[in-house]
């Protein structure tokens, strides 16, 4: 795009927190390139032509999500920037060598919320594996206990009163090239090997 008509705070597609290829064998560096190269860069991009004249212009990506969110005038600026912001959150929510124990302060809330860690994860991958069509699933923060909570589409807990601890990305580009239509075992997968329960901990109470 033109430097001229760009916005001069442009969002910015931000690097992945780990090599392309880090995630393998559960998420291989062909998806990451497609997801994250092409899908996730796709709204960026999109979201920043969108903006462009508008008073969303300057705005920081999580400002331009809340102003936009149920505006049927902000329909696609919503729908691209709450896929930036979810996207990067996904990244984040995966780790190499990932799952296992989660840090104290989690799994007490964990316990506390759903009896344990194993029926905390239970309930995510539930809320991943049923979600209906594209969105996402989400361990979530609601006052002192956590909660799991769907969103379809571009819909995000970033609106909502809550606040969003870990997601999974339930759209079909973020398992169908590895996985096919075998959603169930892309997320058992994520859970096991790549959850990053330290992201999530540290999200806890900011």
């Amino acid at each position: 795009m033109n430097a001229a008509i760009m916005s001069s705070h442009a969002i910015e597609l931000p690097p992945l927190p780990y090599e392309r290829n880090a995630l393998q064998p559960v998420v291989s560096e062909n998806t990451l390139n497609v997801h994250y190269g092409k899908h996730h860069k796709t709204y960026v991009d999109t979201l920043n032509k969108l903006v462009v004249g508008t008073e969303f212009a300057d705005m920081p990506l999580d400002k331009i999500v809340k102003a936009t969110a149920g505006e049927s005038d902000h329909t696609a600026i919503f729908n691209n920037a709450a896929q930036a912001w979810n996207h990067t959150f996904y990244w984040h929510s995966l780790k190499p060598n990932g799952g296992g124990e989660p840090p104290i302060s989690l799994k007490r809330l964990m316990e506390s919320s759903f009896g344990g860690v194993a029926d905390c994860k239970k309930e995510l991958a539930q809320a991943a594996t049923q979600q209906f069509g594209s969105g996402w699933a989400w361990l979530v923060q609601d006052g002192e206990k956590l909660k799991i909570i769907k969103t379809d589409n571009a819909n995000t807990p970033l609106t909502q009163r809550v606040k969003p601890l870990l997601t999974i990305d339930v759209w079909e580009h973020a398992y169908y090239l590895d996985y096919q239509n075998r959603r169930v075992d892309y997320v058992n997968a994520l859970l096991d090997k790549l959850a990053n329960w330290g992201f999530a901990a540290e999200n806890l109470g900011k």
